[in-house]
């Protein structure tokens, strides 16, 4: 019934807010169905607290993404997709968040095992943060490192680039992206607080260590989405606009034609694959610090 009662929780909250997110022109509306899903699944499978993670990293990236959005007009057409996230984004961002959820659930929830104390929860606890700080990291650092005044450099070779092109970082971005895998490391760490409070009476302060591990994990996977999009990402070419692109249509409506990159690692894969990258090194130093 505990089950029932969060997931039609997580139904409500996911709908509202997706609703909410494509009034603001944050979602398509298959990114709302998306929302709904991965929202649900979290909630429902997951608990409060990863839930409430998860609605940290909507609303902040939903935020920036309208932050000085006029200048960022002009570097629309190098991304595979504009403003408005689709199902294939938000599933990039929350998918292996909403698997881990499911994880906690049928490893151990349904086998009736303690929560709290044991390692796999330490360690997929961990891991759904360290997801959530590097997409809330890649997010930070794409919607405020493109505003940088520094020009950007390859984080493979250190070459100069345009703004805008995949795999270039700046320090601006960088320290972007490390405040934005902080930021979801605190909410987990105030919201663990809360919830302590609520059902023990006392606070979980041994818990600190989860804002630095938050941290450096999405800082890594945000830096992995970098070098994933400098080597691996399918970039294409519009030979009408001379411009690299990470759309097979540019926005002039030219098609493009492949310049580099595995077909199938697209930009949605790219996020989904360094999410993965920044939840294993997560869960990897829970259980080093926790255990």
């Amino acid at each position: 019934m505990e089950l029932l009662s969060r997931l039609a929780i997580g139904l409500l909250l996911s709908a509202a807010i997706g609703l909410l997110a494509y009034r603001r022109n944050s979602l398509a509306p298959s990114g709302v169905a998306g929302a709904i899903l991965v929202g649900t699944l979290i909630f429902g499978f997951g608990g409060w607290t990863w839930g409430l993670v998860l609605i940290s990293f909507f609303v902040s990236s939903s935020l920036l993404s309208h932050y000085r959005q006029g200048d960022k007009v002009a570097l629309a057409e190098k991304f595979a997709k504009g403003e408005r996230r689709d199902l294939g984004q938000v599933l990039a961002n929350g998918g292996a968040g909403a698997l881990l959820a499911l994880a906690v659930y049928f490893l151990l929830d349904l086998q009736g095992q303690a929560r709290a104390g044991a390692p796999l929860y330490i360690y997929l606890t961990l891991a759904f943060f360290g997801v959530m700080a590097s997409v809330n990291a890649d997010t930070w650092a794409t919607e405020l490192g493109v505003l940088a005044r520094e020009t950007p450099r390859l984080i493979t070779t250190g070459r100069p680039v345009a703004p805008g092109t995949s795999g270039g970082i700046t320090r601006y971005g960088t320290l972007a992206a490390l405040t934005g895998a902080a930021f979801i490391g605190v909410a987990a760490f105030v919201l663990i607080q809360f919830a302590s409070l609520a059902t023990k009476g006392q606070l979980l302060l041994a818990d600190l260590p989860i804002v630095v591990i938050a941290a450096a994990a999405g800082l890594v996977g945000s830096l992995f989405d970098s070098l994933l999009g400098a080597t691996l990402q399918r970039i294409y070419w519009c030979d009408h606009c001379e411009k690299e692109t990470e759309r097979p249509v540019h926005s002039c409506g030219a098609r493009t034609r492949p310049l580099r990159g595995w077909g199938w690692m697209n930009n949605d894969m790219v996020n989904f694959v360094s999410s993965l990258v920044g939840g294993l090194l997560a869960g990897s130093l829970g259980l080093l610090i926790f255990v």
